[in-house]
């Protein structure tokens, strides 16, 4: 009998010592974390982040857009329309299909709704590429590239 108490105790040691949970973690869900999806909850990839508001109706984002127009008007997009570069619409990477997201330019206050149908920008530092007319509303057709505020509507 002593022999298994001491066999009991030795095996509790090397548990403890060895083989126990790892130290600092008390769950789980400390160590295992699943990757997000949530558009806003990957705000800190948006550069230069100036604004980040996660409210229980709207997601408010700053980031740089760009627009796209002739050379795509025609062709099929991401979510399977035909690209219409007179169409109120937009590419975000993530953000779902029918997604609707007021943009306005930081620089001189002009809004517009458009409608996610398109993937991209591809281009690093971008977030959002505008339809031709969508950059039109918010006159940055020249500029090229501005850094607007993306609300994301539900």
């Amino acid at each position: 009998m002593g022999k298994k108490i001491a066999g009991l105790v030795f095996a509790l040691l090397v548990f403890f010592c060895i083989g126990g949970p790892i130290k600092g973690v008390e769950r789980y869900e400390e160590v295992f974390q699943p990757e997000t999806k949530n558009f806003a909850d990957r705000a800190e990839e948006y550069f230069p982040v100036k604004q980040n508001i996660k409210t229980a109706t709207v997601d408010v984002l700053v980031g740089k857009a760009s627009w796209y127009g002739p050379e795509f008007d025609g062709r099929l997009t991401a979510s399977g329309e035909v690209y219409n570069q007179s169409a109120l619409t937009a590419a975000h990477r993530e953000l779902e299909f029918g997604t609707k997201v007021r943009v306005t330019n930081l620089s001189n206050g002009k809004s517009v709704l458009v409608t996610i149908n398109d993937r991209g920008p591809y281009v690093a530092g971008r977030h959002l590429d505008l339809s031709r007319a969508a950059a039109e509303q918010v006159d940055m057709v020249e500029q090229g590239v501005v850094e607007v505020k993306m609300e994301v509507i539900p």
